[in-house]
């Protein structure tokens, strides 16, 4: 397990650039909204300890995880440095699980080679409703958290390279 022996909350913020003069955009699915608020909060948490002024951190949500990607792909028009795209998926009984998450991941994959704007994943894809609480602020720290520092980074690496 990937989580195993690991707090996806944990950072050493000596090792971050300051996100100070980033504009970060945040698009969220509402499906399992109590894990995908979760992982919200956790974003825009370590964003602002980090230095991100609130002004500068654009929030928006759309119905779903397969939304995720046309909600990112219209948040490139909103002059941010960097989008997180937060969305939960949990396996059911059909194959629909399969197809929302690789529609996702390869939509998101899509949007990070076709764009400027990184796109950072932030979508839990659990066998269960723990897993994704755990993972969500719970047990195992908080992935939005982790994808809000990688957030950063590829801010900065984006301005870096250009």
């Amino acid at each position: 397990m990937a989580t195993a022996n690991k707090n996806l909350s944990d950072y050493n913020k000596s090792t971050i650039p300051n996100a100070k003069d980033f504009r970060f955009g945040i698009v969220v699915s509402e499906w399992n909204p109590i894990i995908t608020e979760g992982l919200y909060k956790g974003a825009q948490e370590a964003l602002v300890d980090c230095g991100a002024l609130p002004e500068n951190i654009i929030h928006w949500n759309v119905p779903g995880s397969f939304e995720l990607v046309y909600g990112c792909k219209k948040m490139q028009d909103q002059d941010v440095d960097v989008i997180i795209a937060i969305g939960s998926v949990i396996q059911g009984e059909t194959k629909h699980f399969d197809f929302v998450c690789e529609g996702v991941t390869q939509g998101v994959k899509d949007l990070n080679i076709l764009y400027d704007t990184p796109v950072i994943f932030c979508v839990l894809t659990d066998n269960n409703m723990q897993q994704s609480i755990d993972r969500s602020g719970g047990k195992h720290g908080n992935k939005g958290t982790e994808a809000a520092i990688v957030a950063i980074k590829m801010a900065d690496f984006r301005r870096q390279v250009k």
